[in-house]
């Protein structure tokens, strides 16, 4: 279970280097505008979650901390449940480097924002919307406002 537990990120890996050492390389672009990568973890989850699936049911159809605290004691669950941890992480990934390359961002800003979202993707993610907010702000040009409106500051 533990080689298992340690594929679901390895896999992953290849996908990652891409967004954040090669970002501006034609082939990155193509081959992370695919979402089909974000299956590669979720065929470990697959592999893993199908013996389980019932414990795993029950967990999501009537969750409870208790209920999850004794799942995740079973290596099978808790791999199960980190393959889908890294396949989100990738699907999240993928869309912050594809939004930001279409707004032009800079890959040095990103760079780390993506192995944030790596790290831990509920910080990364806010601070990348906060970026985007910037960025999008920066690039309207600034124009005189409508005739008859107020001017607010």
């Amino acid at each position: 279970m533990s080689t298992l537990f340690d594929l679901s990120f390895f896999v992953t890996v290849p996908f990652w280097a891409l967004m954040i050492l090669a970002p501006t390389w034609r082939m990155t672009r193509t081959i992370i505008g695919s979402p089909w990568i974000t299956l590669v973890p979720l065929v470990v989850w697959a592999i893993v979650a199908v013996p389980v699936l019932g414990a795993m049911w029950s967990l999501v159809t009537s969750p409870s901390l208790a209920a999850i605290t004794d799942a995740v004691a079973d290596p099978a669950v808790l791999t199960a449940l980190w393959a889908q941890i890294i396949a989100w992480d990738l699907f999240l990934g993928r869309w912050i480097y594809l939004d930001s390359r279409d707004r032009a961002i800079h890959p040095l800003l990103m760079a780390p924002l993506l192995v944030g979202t790596i790290l831990l993707s509920p910080i990364a993610f806010p601070i990348y919307l906060v970026v985007r907010e910037v960025a999008r702000r920066s690039s309207v040009p600034n124009s005189p406002a409508p005739q008859g409106s107020p001017i607010v500051a």
